[in-house]
């Protein structure tokens, strides 16, 4: 895998800089780790999904925060106009009828209790932190860097893509009911990332500002796969969770 660190050293032009951008997704998106690839192979068990259902969720619901974080930094009016649908297709126009609802809605047909997914207390510690993580970067880093980090969203129609045909192929339990939340991400997600795109090209204007970008990119893809790196170790094989962590054999 290549080092990007200084992939901008000598400044960039536009269309090289996209390729770099493009190419981050292409060799550290969480697409290629190994518990995605057990999820569209069929060999996760159902204890596994309602793990990375549940952990997942904690990711959910910190966007719309993070996105408000973005739009409170923003001083031009016609970004904040375009930033703020991000917020609105998660949260609902009524602040529970958006894509967090939906992954509510995904997380209960897998068994899992509505509240104790919502109170996020039997997540990882792991998963806890990388959202952490990410809500800090995006309220304390640079708008260029918050908005670059968003740029995961121009490869997540490809695992939409792989996860969806799999789950419903190769889990019976699974039903195209179940997975309503993405059948809106993938229109909603290729949007937002042609925005981020459009503004990252234009406001990285140098060779420092390009590395930050990258950086922010690379930042977000270690988040996502973290999470992942996190429900491999405490629900693969042998098993290593955590305590106060959602544990399956005990039903809670």
């Amino acid at each position: 895998m290549s080092d990007f660190h200084e992939a901008a050293k000598d400044g960039l032009s536009r269309s090289e800089f996209e390729a770099v951008l493009r190419q981050v997704g292409e060799e550290r998106y969480h697409n290629r780790h190994p518990f995605h690839h057990s999820m569209t192979s069929g060999a996760l068990s159902k204890a596994e999904m309602q793990a990375w259902a549940l952990n997942r969720y904690c990711y959910q619901a910190v966007i719309p925060r993070k996105d408000a974080m973005i739009l409170a930094r923003a001083e031009d009016p016609a970004f904040r106009a375009a930033w703020r649908k991000r917020i609105e297709d998660h949260d609902g126009d009524d602040g529970w009828s958006g894509g967090i609802a939906r992954w509510l809605h995904l997380a209960t047909a897998l068994g899992l209790d509505a509240e104790a997914v919502r109170s996020e207390r039997l997540a990882l510690p792991a998963t806890r932190f990388a959202v952490g993580a990410y809500l800090s970067f995006c309220t304390n880093r640079t708008l260029l860097e918050a908005v670059a980090s968003s740029l995961t969203e121009m490869f997540s129609p490809r695992i939409i893509g792989e996860r969806v045909p799999a789950m419903l192929a190769r889990y019976d339990y699974i039903t195209q009911d179940t997975l309503a939340y993405f059948s809106w991400r993938p229109e909603q997600a290729s949007r937002d990332a042609d925005f981020a795109l459009a503004y990252v090209l234009e406001h990285a204007d140098t060779a420092e500002r390009q590395q930050q970008a990258i950086d922010a990119l690379v930042f977000k893809c270690d988040i996502l796969w973290a999470m992942l790196d996190a429900l491999q170790h405490a629900y693969g094989a042998p098993g290593n969770i955590p305590p106060g962590a959602f544990r399956p054999e005990a039903g809670s």
